[in-house]
């Protein structure tokens, strides 16, 4: 994410502990590329800081729409959004690999929380779901900004063009589920909470379109982001967090995968990306100890516990854990395999429910 945490966050995909190491290690067209990217980003911070809550108008149930509504917009390397209509619901190829990527992307994500959680766009609501490609000079992010997806085209030194990857995608939108279901203050354990929700359900999306079980599942997020000359696989790694990356520009993945290696810092609104390695790592051992689809028990243990009422703005991994523990017993039997495998899965990384 982009920024501290206030009424309206906006949710970056880069960590900015990754933009500074570049800034600090990279040429001079890697460091200018970087230090444009978190320029803006820190515009974005205070224009929603400012902005209104009647900005954002309701969302009634009663005027949703059924079906998906996507809409492809370009900025054409300009900082305008939403930017030119290029590409609309039920249109033709554009032929613009962005533009036809954000247009699938957004497609799948519509059509796994439908078919999966019977959820009607991010909002439950029928949301129209926008995006613009091309925005800005070699921006290095993507973002949502709780009304439309925004992707860069990466610098092409460290990073490829940002609609390359579904889960990437997927993880964005999400943040609009849990913006839409659970409000969870972007700070500390309760924002590595959000964070890890957009990465499960990302990793869930790029599952359900390949029809992989949990199992044969890469558990990368971000995989195809890094050009070739970063010795890295992807931004993180569920299944083994603090392995995604080794590179001498980047530095090394710092994700831990178990609460002894909790990170304290004020950095990256108190380690958000960094600490959801935990959340993360939880979330693969519950869905490997299962077996099967992800999405179809561990998934719907996660999706319920978000919407649980007993998860509050400032909800941590412990509180969390517990929830899911609770939704698993009542959903799947008290003691039986898949609650089983919820409190084994939290204790690998030592959360004991």
């Amino acid at each position: 994410m982009c920024m501290q945490h206030d009424r309206h966050p906006i949710f970056c995909l880069i960590p900015p502990y990754l933009l500074d190491q570049i800034a600090r290690n990279g040429n001079k067209e890697q460091r200018e590329a970087a230090l444009r990217t978190r320029a803006k980003d820190a515009t974005f911070r205070s224009l929603r800081m400012t902005a209104q809550p009647s900005r954002n108008p309701p969302l009634l149930a009663a005027t949703a729409l059924a079906g998906k509504r996507r809409s492809i917009y370009t900025a054409d390397g300009s900082e305008t959004l939403p930017g030119k209509l290029v590409r609309g619901e039920g249109q033709p190829v554009s032929g613009d690999p962005a533009v036809d990527e954000a247009y699938d992307g957004l497609g799948a994500t519509f059509d796994f929380f439908a078919e999966v959680f019977d959820r009607n766009s991010i909002d439950d609501a029928g949301l129209a779901l926008d995006a613009t490609v091309h925005f800005g000079k070699a921006y290095n992010n993507a973002f949502w900004n709780s009304a439309q997806m925004v992707f860069g085209d990466g610098d092409g030194q460290v990073f490829n063009r940002f609609t390359v990857a579904l889960d990437v995608i997927g993880h964005e939108l999400a943040h609009g589920v849990t913006e839409d279901e659970a409000k969870l203050m972007y700070f500390n354990q309760s924002g590595a909470l959000n964070e890890s929700m957009s990465d499960v359900f990302g990793s869930m999306i790029k599952q359900y379109a390949k029809q992989q079980t949990a199992e044969d599942a890469d558990w990368l997020i971000g995989e195809g982001l890094f050009t070739k000359k970063i010795n890295g696989v992807a931004l993180r790694s569920m299944k083994a967090p603090g392995t995604a990356f080794d590179d001498k520009l980047l530095g090394k993945d710092p994700q831990p995968g178990h609460m002894k290696d909790f990170v304290h810092t004020f950095d990256d609104n108190g380690g958000v990306h960094i600490n959801s390695g935990i959340p993360n790592h939880a979330f693969y051992q519950v869905a490997t100890r299962i077996g099967g689809h992800a999405w179809e028990k561990a998934g719907r243990i996660w999706y319920d516990a978000l919407r649980d009422p007993r998860v509050r703005p400032n909800t941590g991994f412990l509180r969390f854990a517990r929830i899911t523990s609770d939704i698993a017993g009542r959903l799947y039997g008290t003691g039986k395999g898949a609650h089983q495998a919820v409190k084994e899965g939290w204790a690998a990384v030592g959360i004991d429910v």
